[in-house]
């Protein structure tokens, strides 16, 4: 693992490029309806049920990090949160992913889930929230 100097972030890779502090949780949580913010909690509530994690905050999205980072909150929208799992293989047999697709350059697919009620957050995503936890230990 390689540790950042300026930022601290751990990342796999030395000299791994990233956002280094160009945005806070803050940033992202500011101005946000209630519902939103409900949604936001709820969701990392139940990630931390699963385990441990850190988050990224980046330019575009909040990521959740093990060893790997393993999902982001790409959007956390007037009335909804915009996931995205990652994945070494595609999930088309699901009722939960709104878009999948593959990461240019890469045998990964990124998965798209759209939470618009805390009910949303059912047994089939908390069955894809596992998998991607456990998948990010590499």
């Amino acid at each position: 693992m390689w540790t950042c100097p300026v930022c601290q972030q751990s990342f796999v890779r030395a000299n791994q490029t990233h956002s280094c502090n160009d945005r806070t949780v803050a940033d992202f949580l500011a101005g946000k309806s209630a519902h939103t913010l409900a949604l936001y909690h709820h969701f990392l509530e139940e990630y931390g049920k699963i385990g441990d994690f850190v988050l990224h905050p980046a330019k575009s999205r909040i990521s959740l990090a093990r060893q790997v980072r393993f999902c982001s909150i790409n959007q956390l929208g007037r009335d909804f949160l915009h996931v995205v799992f990652t994945f070494k293989e595609p999930y088309y047999d699901n009722l939960c992913f709104i878009k999948i697709g593959q990461f240019p350059g890469s045998q990964l697919f990124n998965h798209h889930c759209r939470l618009y009620r805390l009910e949303d957050l059912n047994e089939e995503v908390l069955f894809y929230m596992r998998k991607a936890y456990e998948e990010a230990v590499r």
